[in-house]
């Protein structure tokens, strides 16, 4: 591989200004928040006016940029509130609006004209078409649907060589297309689409099915059986905990089921093709995860942009790395059309952590000894990493104090405090990780 002469954005996911901390300091180039009111993220988020303000001037100060989400499909009554809400943040001179409503664009455009917009992903650009219509209202940045192959990818970097494209790489797939998603509506009357979903793709669910026809008609043309998974021969009828009785009917094509696809996105190892391409910009979801989240996918995702850029060979270990953080298992989502059962995680929808766990923040440096803020359970003899900004350290946890300088043999978790030695230096945005 040859080394690419060009910048390929790092953009990760801020809920918080302590997210947004780590992640420009593991190798974010850029963070995107969004203010409740006007963004799909309502519930765990800091991001008032006056964060806002302190979290641009933070990633300015250190030269990279800060995104605003305004990306919900408001109701008429959000629009009385509009410009007047917006004045107050076009004022901190964020770096771009991320937006899909296009009755809100044009209210931006006529107001601020040189706000520079980002498409949100809820618009679901499928195509070079699609793109080029953007682009002439004034659009800058296109998020690309998530339900694209590479091959579309490419083929829309081809016809539209002169505006900025950015897709996602890492972090949960809603059951909807691109995130348009209707089922929290319908369950409790909270709007995905305004920022109160509750996550009843997630719910407790029993599946049961009946039989159908062995074939199915596919573009014109008859999908066998031979080559779909078998329980897919079935109308899969979804019954949720606390409605017994109420039968949801699903169904899949080749490329998946768009209503049970709850497993992670994680693309990392189609980073270097993606570079390859031309994507302007890599994107991680989750604005609603830790700040260990922040950091440990910036720094993994920064190493693979990094490697594709000098032309280095994909390492995969990486993809192991991600295995550290909670997941409902992984999968690269259409990048690269897969058998529908390598899609689907039907039986388990707790998140697990399959190989590290995140234990300890390091705070101080007290003599030799780091003071560490607890989060998980750890005690003496059990491997550990030093996860930094500057690199990663492995090492055995021989001895620990209390936050008084009495021996130690366990954390119990989060609360405590104590004082352990570290194999190289931390300085605040140290973590401490435990294998499992």
């Amino acid at each position: 591989m040859s080394q690419i002469e060009r910048k390929v954005e790092l953009l990760s996911p801020a809920g918080t200004l302590k997210s947004q901390h780590y992640a420009m300091a593991f190798g974010a180039d850029a963070v995107y928040a969004g203010l409740p009111r006007y963004s799909l993220r309502v519930r765990n988020n800091d991001f008032n006016i006056d964060n806002l303000s302190v979290g641009i001037d933070a990633a300015h100060s250190q030269g990279k940029r800060f995104f605003v989400a305004v990306n919900i499909m408001p109701h008429g009554s959000k629009l009385k509130t509009f410009l007047a809400d917006m004045a107050k943040i076009v004022t901190l001179k964020p770096d771009a609006l991320i937006m899909s409503d296009p009755g809100l664009i044009m209210l931006i455009r006529e107001n601020w004209p040189d706000m520079p917009i980002h498409l949100s992903v809820q618009m679901n650009t499928v195509n070079a078409a699609a793109v080029r219509f953007w682009q002439g209202v004034g659009i800058e940045r296109i998020i690309l649907s998530r339900e694209l192959s590479l091959g579309e990818v490419d083929e829309i970097r081809q016809q539209c060589p002169d505006i900025e494209l950015e897709v996602f790489v890492h972090g949960s797939l809603c059951i909807a297309y691109s995130g348009r998603c209707l089922l929290s509506g319908y369950f409790n009357h909270r709007d995905p689409n305004q920022g109160t979903c509750t996550n009843s793709c997630r719910w407790d669910y029993k599946m049961t099915g009946e039989e159908k026809e062995a074939g199915i008609e596919q573009e014109g043309q008859a999908f066998q059986a031979a080559n779909r998974h078998q329980n897919s021969q079935q109308v899969m009828l979804l019954e949720e905990a606390n409605r017994p009785g109420e039968l949801m009917p699903i169904e899949e094509d080749e490329h998946g089921t768009y209503i049970m696809n709850s497993k992670d996105l994680r693309a990392v190892e189609h980073v270097s093709r993606l570079v390859e391409i031309g994507v302007d910009c890599l994107k991680i979801e989750g604005r609603t995860k830790s700040h260990y989240y922040a950091a440990r996918t910036s720094q993994i995702y920064r190493r693979a942009i990094d490697d594709a850029l000098a032309g280095k060979e994909f390492n995969p270990s990486l993809m192991g790395d991600l295995e550290s953080l909670a997941n409902r298992g992984y999968t690269d989502g259409f990048f690269v059309r897969h058998h529908s059962q390598e899609l689907q995680r039907y039986h388990d929808s707790a998140s697990t952590a399959q190989r590290q766990m995140f234990v300890g923040e390091v705070m101080q440096n007290d003599n030799g000894r780091y003071l560490i803020d607890v989060k998980n359970k750890f005690k003496v003899g059990d491997t550990m990493e030093l996860l930094t900004p500057a690199g990663n350290t492995a090492f055995t946890l021989n001895e620990m104090q209390d936050k008084d300088g009495k021996p130690l043999q366990e954390a119990p978790g989060g609360g405590w405090k104590v004082k352990i030695p570290l194999p190289a230096e931390a300085d605040e945005f140290g973590l401490l990780v435990r294998d499992l």
